[in-house]
């Protein structure tokens, strides 16, 4: 797989943690210190399919690449509507005839579960190209009063524009553990419950259990790597992430205090703000990590 082209969307209405704080009556710093967060990001009349129709937009410049996409996978835990799904708007709006569209549910792993599905499809020559959207609005569905999730999560959608490459590196590794999945929640019609403790004891350990096993079965080492971009979930989880895998203080992106916890959009937005920033270069190999709901732990190894 190649990644061709990377974008972002962020709605216009930026929520800053001090203004967060003055209006949840918390001490001045409180969520910077517990999250890293320094602002975020609301919808106001948009909806789901527009932020995934708007990033969509921003990586077909070319009307040509448009008759060679053979599928649109969206990943995302807040649809507002079972069908049609967001993916099958994007393809109405953009005007691609022909092509496989359907979202998918895999809590905020889902961006690199919907990577893992779209690289099954170039491999077997089922498509020459095809976008994978991660898009949430979790804004709809955080209780304000809820502090352990109101301070953290954002809205906004990211994607990548992929098409088949032999020549590029791809591997993956992705597993599911049902057993402790009431930790975080979001039934239909709630809003999302997250007990904070145990999303933190369960990502600190399943995702360095996870890069290791990637590592070992592609006998690839960790110094190999130019970076670990990790679902943005908390700054606190990251670090201690990168902690336990002895990372140098560079090799973990994050950019949680620009963005805030964007779910299944996180990993595309802060790969967008890498190219942005000049970060990564044709060759390098990266290491995008998922997990949360489900639960559902993901890592995909690839060659930029």
């Amino acid at each position: 797989m190649k990644i061709i082209e990377t974008a972002y969307y962020l709605p216009n209405n930026e929520i800053t943690s001090s203004e967060l704080e003055k209006k949840l009556n918390l001490e001045d710093g409180f969520i910077e210190k517990r999250t890293g967060i320094l602002k975020r990001f609301y919808v106001q009349e948009e909806t789901i399919e527009d932020m995934a129709i708007n990033v969509a937009k921003d990586l077909i410049k070319d009307g040509e690449v448009k008759d060679k996409i053979g599928f649109i996978i969206v990943a995302t835990t807040t649809p507002h509507s079972y069908m049609p799904g967001i993916s099958n708007y994007v393809q109405k709006c953009l005007n691609i005839e022909n092509c496989n569209c359907y979202d998918i549910l895999a809590g905020c792993n889902g961006f690199v579960t919907a990577l893992d599905i779209a690289n099954m499809y170039l491999k077997t020559n089922q498509a020459e190209m095809g976008i994978v959207i991660g898009v949430d609005i979790l804004s709809k569905f955080t209780d304000e009063k809820d502090v352990s999730t109101s301070i953290i999560l954002s809205d906004g959608a990211g994607a990548f524009l992929v098409s088949k490459d032999d020549n590029k590196l791809f591997k993956s590794k992705i597993y599911s553990k049902g057993d402790n999945n009431d930790i975080l929640v979001c039934e239909s019609g709630n809003k999302i419950f997250m007990n904070g403790k145990e999303i933190y004891k369960y990502a600190v350990t399943e995702t360095v259990k996870v890069v290791k096993r990637i590592l070992k079965d592609s006998k690839i080492d960790l110094e190999d790597i130019k970076f670990i971009v990790p679902h943005q979930s908390n700054e606190k989880i990251m670090k201690a992430i990168s902690s336990r895998l002895k990372l140098p203080d560079n090799k973990m992106y994050m950019n949680i205090e620009n963005v805030g916890n964007t779910f299944c959009a996180s990993i595309p937005i802060a790969v967008s703000y890498m190219r942005k920033e000049n970060l990564i270069n044709e060759g390098d190999k990266l290491l995008l990590l998922g997990y949360g709901g489900g639960l559902n732990t993901g890592c995909v190894l690839l060659e930029y």
